[in-house]
């Protein structure tokens, strides 16, 4: 078969073991592997790596362990605003929407306007009326909502009233989800979609539909999506800066994925980390947190689901 990789996240701010039951590591970890099955489903047939992390995204979206639709963080006003983006590394073609307030997936709107749309990015009120305008499905406010994003920005709160906010754990304070591949015909790409950290300022955007920044594909190099504390990540322009390491310093992705995150990073002091894959089907997931939901699958059918160290095959429904 020919060769073609496919590699998710669910965030670098992953919870402490002792936070979550048994059974809820067991769902989290079973949407990891679902998100997994719906891409390289798509791979396996011959389709489109743009299709493929469109569908492994999607699946994180409409789970309620990942910071991303049902299940977004909260912004300081109790507000759910999403941002994504998708990147075809082909064409060099992406979409984004930023601080949606309705959109169901707001992957499928990044997509939306990637095909349809003459801007690569569009905000807030436009961007909830381009996804309707275009059949995408949106939802009030409360479906967006879980009870654990409902505890975080309370937490985050009380942080904040104690001048604590420093000690605050990665899962309290932020996630994204994210999707990177190469299909069989050599080409990649990314998307990447979040809700942004608990108690963000209203109208605040990070890096995830930022294209370069938290999203970046481009064919013969590697596609990357990025998870953490997205200013810094917009500063560095992680995504590109991978790619231009990759260019121009001949390193493979793995080491200029693990020199962004663990070496540029590293004076920020902040928890970061990404998923990417390059043109010959490597792929590197570095993360400096406690944890880092993630997983990834190639054309061997080896399905690999993680949270913290441990690494665990996973067995799709079927095979």
């Amino acid at each position: 078969m020919t060769k073609f990789a496919l590699a998710i996240h669910g965030g670098c701010g992953v919870m402490a073991k002792l936070d979550l039951s048994e059974a809820e590591w067991i769902a989290a970890r079973r949407d990891l592997g679902r998100a997994l099955e719906a891409g390289y489903a798509i791979l396996e047939r011959g389709g489109r790596a743009i299709d493929a992390v469109q569908a492994a995204v999607v699946v994180m979206e409409d789970s309620p362990h990942f910071n991303a639709g049902h299940g977004a963080a909260l912004n300081e006003n109790g507000i759910h605003e999403l941002d994504a983006s998708i990147m075809d590394g082909a064409t060099l073609a992406a979409g984004a929407v930023c601080a949606s307030r309705h959109i169901r997936n707001p992957v499928l709107a990044a997509r939306a306007v990637l095909e349809h749309g003459d801007a690569v990015l569009l905000a807030g009120p436009a961007a909830d009326r381009f996804a309707e305008a275009r059949g995408l499905a949106v939802e009030e406010q409360a479906y967006f909502t879980t009870g654990r994003r409902k505890r975080a920005l309370a937490a985050m709160k009380a942080h904040i009233a104690a001048g604590t906010q420093a000690s605050a754990s990665e899962s309290e304070k932020h996630g994204t989800v994210g999707a990177v591949a190469l299909d069989q015909h050599g080409h990649l790409a990314a998307a990447t979609s979040t809700g942004g950290y608990s108690n963000k300022p209203d109208g605040r955007v990070g890096d995830s539909p930022v294209v370069g920044a938290g999203t970046y594909a481009r064919d013969g190099v590697c596609a990357v999506s990025g998870t953490g504390k997205g200013e810094f990540f917009i500063r560095h322009v992680v995504g590109h800066e991978v790619a231009a390491r990759m260019t121009h310093l001949g390193e493979d992705v793995r080491t200029a994925s693990t020199k962004v995150i663990m070496g540029d990073l590293r004076p920020h002091n902040i928890g970061a980390g990404l998923v990417a894959v390059g043109a010959d089907g490597s792929i590197a997931a570095p993360y400096n947190t406690e944890g880092m939901f993630r997983g990834w699958v190639t054309h061997k059918q080896k399905f690999h689901v993680a949270s913290h160290g441990e690494v665990i095959r996973h067995e799709p429904d079927g095979r």
